[in-house]
């Protein structure tokens, strides 16, 4: 008799391998930027309102990193006047392209503190780096007699957020406000109510106010993280 033959089943057929799993890729969202910060004109990056800021950010941002450094006028502990700032330009670039060869694929952000703000918006219009965002806390748009200082930011294309104190004798909310208007990158104020050109806010002031120094820090800090977030996704996508 022949041999009965046995009805294939669903289950017995051969199920062929799976697709390679695709490689694993971070969202632009999820890369851990790496930020360079400059200091101010009167301070080394060793202060204690630089150190604070420096430690704030790193922990809003998740950053890989955030490289702080003194220009060459304060090195070595002595204290000189500061040089205009175009000619700490080519210093401050050589720090940036540091960073990025030790840190290669992360987002750069570049942020300073009034002068080193200033710079960092020069830094950023080189050809050679790529830059997610500018930071400028503090920026001293009003020059020593009394001129606007726009011409940097009106070249800048980089997206750009600026902090400032509301009372702050170097940047007239009123004039910023302005040059905001002209500049074509994407830009942002978020303004510290009764903050001086360090973001200091009064004892009166504040209990005038309701206004809390902690509070209003932590608050400047959120918006810094969520601008610097929608700008990674901007510049990878």
């Amino acid at each position: 008799m022949a041999p009965k033959r046995r009805r294939a089943r669903a289950d017995d057929t051969p199920t062929p391998p799976p697709p390679p799993a695709p490689p694993l890729r971070k969202a632009p969202s999820q890369l851990k930027p790496v930020v360079v910060f400059a200091h101010g004109a009167g301070a080394p990056s060793s202060s204690d309102w630089m150190v604070h800021w420096k430690d704030m950010v790193k922990d809003a941002l998740d950053a890989v990193e955030v490289v702080t450094f003194d220009y060459p006028y304060l090195s070595g502990g002595k204290r000189r006047a500061p040089p205009k700032a175009e000619k700490l330009v080519d210093h401050h670039l050589g720090v940036v392209k540091d960073v990025l060869a030790e840190h290669p694929g992360h987002p750069l952000i570049l942020m300073g503190k009034s002068m080193g703000s200033r710079v960092s918006c020069m830094v950023a219009d080189s050809d050679d780096i790529t830059i997610s965002a500018v930071i400028c806390l503090g920026y001293p748009l009003k020059g020593l007699k009394g001129a606007v200082r726009d011409e940097t930011l009106l070249k800048l294309k980089i997206p750009t957020m600026f902090v400032q104190g509301s009372k702050d004798g170097l940047c007239p909310l009123a004039k910023l406000e302005s040059t905001l208007k002209k500049m074509t990158c994407k830009n942002e104020l978020h303004v510290i109510d009764g903050g001086d050109h360090s973001f200091k806010i009064g004892k009166k002031y504040q209990q005038s106010s309701g206004v809390n120094q902690q509070d209003a820090e932590s608050e400047a800090v959120k918006a810094i993280a969520k601008f610097v977030e929608n700008s990674i996704v901007g510049t990878c996508t």
